[in-house]
């Protein structure tokens, strides 16, 4: 999942990191293919170069040294509400099969289970230039359509896509891809559609675990594998399995 969403990020874009695998995602991308990418951090920590030894929270000390700037929070949002954030990675609870991502509340047997909210989940599926969705690929996740729309993807209904986030004064933006612990999807035409399968995992276990229709490509291709390079320097990053472990 690390390496798949590092390769979403390109030299140079601009990219409002987020926490847990994506903080990983982008240290591998900065020492690798996109040395020119810039991170930034909701807590104020805007980075060219990679952090200066393991992190676990965007708010580590060594995500701090050698930062290119300490600021607070309004300053990195006003790239994203101006239009400077290239890519934003997100995650929740569910997404659906138009990308609209929940972190609000979920509807169980036992009733409305609250969860913590947006943070600026929100903000980055609204006004990032596009948005990649990262999460652990279970049926209870990936539901036909999510409880509460927190951060809005593709929309709704027969409008899903560009139109329906034309229609919702959203300019630009919408995810480009989701992340899954199985395997890839895109949106092409606001719609998921898998694209990429993971090593040893199976159309079948996609199937399994995915709560709406699944479509497929024609042909789907199969990730690569990380390379020992890519695998050391996670490991640098992470070097107790924190996040991989």
């Amino acid at each position: 999942m690390v390496s798949a969403a590092a390769r979403e990020i390109k030299d140079h874009d601009v990219v409002f990191v987020g926490m847990r695998l994506p903080l990983l995602a982008f240290l591998l991308a900065k020492s690798t293919h996109a040395p020119n990418a810039v991170g930034l951090f909701e807590n104020g920590v805007i980075r060219d170069t990679p952090a200066t030894g393991p992190i676990i929270t965007m708010g580590d000390p060594p995500n701090q040294t050698s930062a290119m700037r300490l600021c607070e929070l309004n300053e990195v949002m006003t790239l994203l509400s101006g239009g400077r954030v290239g890519v934003g990675f997100i995650g929740g609870a569910q997404v659906d099969i138009h990308g609209n991502v929940n972190t609000h509340q979920v509807n169980t047997a036992k009733g409305m289970v609250r969860l913590p909210g947006s943070g600026g989940g929100a903000d980055l599926a609204s006004l990032a230039q596009r948005t990649l969705i990262v999460m652990t690929h279970e049926r209870r996740r990936l539901v036909p359509r999510v409880d509460f729309i927190t951060s809005p993807g593709w929309g709704e209904g027969p409008q899903a896509g560009p139109a329906w986030r034309a229609g919702q004064g959203l300019p630009r933006g919408g995810p480009e891809a989701l992340i899954t612990s199985l395997g890839v999807f895109r949106f092409p035409q606001g719609r998921a559609c898998l694209t990429q399968l993971h090593p040893q995992a199976t159309l079948e276990q996609v199937c399994a675990e995915t709560g709406w229709e699944l479509t497929a490509a024609p042909q789907v291709a199969t990730t690569p594998k990380p390379s020992s390079q890519e695998l050391d320097i996670i490991r640098r990053f992470d070097p107790d399995r924190y996040w991989t472990g």
